[in-house]
């Protein structure tokens, strides 16, 4: 069996683990400490959790779709197939090395998508994103972590309160939608976005095609 080669790691800032970057012929895997945050070969959840929320933005002029977390570009990249010529697209990446490596040893798998004229990837926290815009956005996508908890770092905590969910909802515009990556159910997350004021539709999606894992995508529209 070929082995895994490390390529590449990065702290996560206030993390309490770094990212490492892994390579076994042409399969790529990015580790947070001993879990695997996402893997080339797995990437079905991923596309869902955009095809569904761009989904909802059909007919709006000009969506504006907020990405949280560049990862390995499969969100990415599943948006732009579905969204027109003159959406925007913002991805907010906490860790400027995974922008390095998307340009870098991952390359052939964002496949130029970076370079999109739609496309503005920024170097920042999307919790900040949110929290500044008002009615700013068609969609939301969050895939920074392994579900609606603070994997990554303990920060990331605030996406997922009620106070963040608040937050968020202001930066949608009437109807727009929240999207949420999770490698798990959560039945009190779901009742957090409906106190928060969404309309909650609760996806499963394979990771790989008919037998890989089964993933959760959070769809919470918001109210006009």
């Amino acid at each position: 069996m070929i082995p895994w080669i490390v390529l590449d790691s990065a702290r996560i800032p206030d993390g309490r683990e770094e990212l490492r970057l892994k390579r076994r012929g042409d399969e790529f895997s990015i580790m947070l400490g001993a879990n695997e945050l996402m893997n080339s070969r797995l990437s079905g959840s991923e596309e869902a959790l955009a095809r569904l929320a761009c989904a909802k933005t059909v007919g709006r002029p000009r969506p504006g779709v907020l990405i949280g977390g560049l990862g390995m570009g499969f969100t990415l990249r599943a948006a732009l197939a579905d969204l027109p010529p003159d959406a925007k697209v913002t991805v907010a990446e906490l860790v400027p090395a995974v922008v390095a490596w998307a340009r870098g040893p991952m390359a052939e798998l964002f496949a130029g998508c970076l370079d999109d004229a739609r496309v503005d990837v920024g170097e920042a926290d999307v919790a900040d994103l949110i929290g500044s815009a008002r009615a700013a956005y068609d969609a939301i996508l969050l895939d920074v972590d392994n579900g609606p908890d603070g994997l990554s770092r303990s920060a990331n905590d605030r996406l997922y309160s009620l106070a963040g969910l608040a937050g968020a909802r202001a930066a949608l515009k009437p109807g727009g939608v929240l999207a949420v990556w999770s490698a798990h159910p959560d039945a009190g997350f779901a009742a957090r976005l409906r106190k928060a004021g969404f309309e909650v539709e609760e996806v499963h999606a394979r990771a790989r095609g008919k037998r890989g894992a089964r993933h959760v995508i959070w769809l919470a529209t918001r109210k006009a």
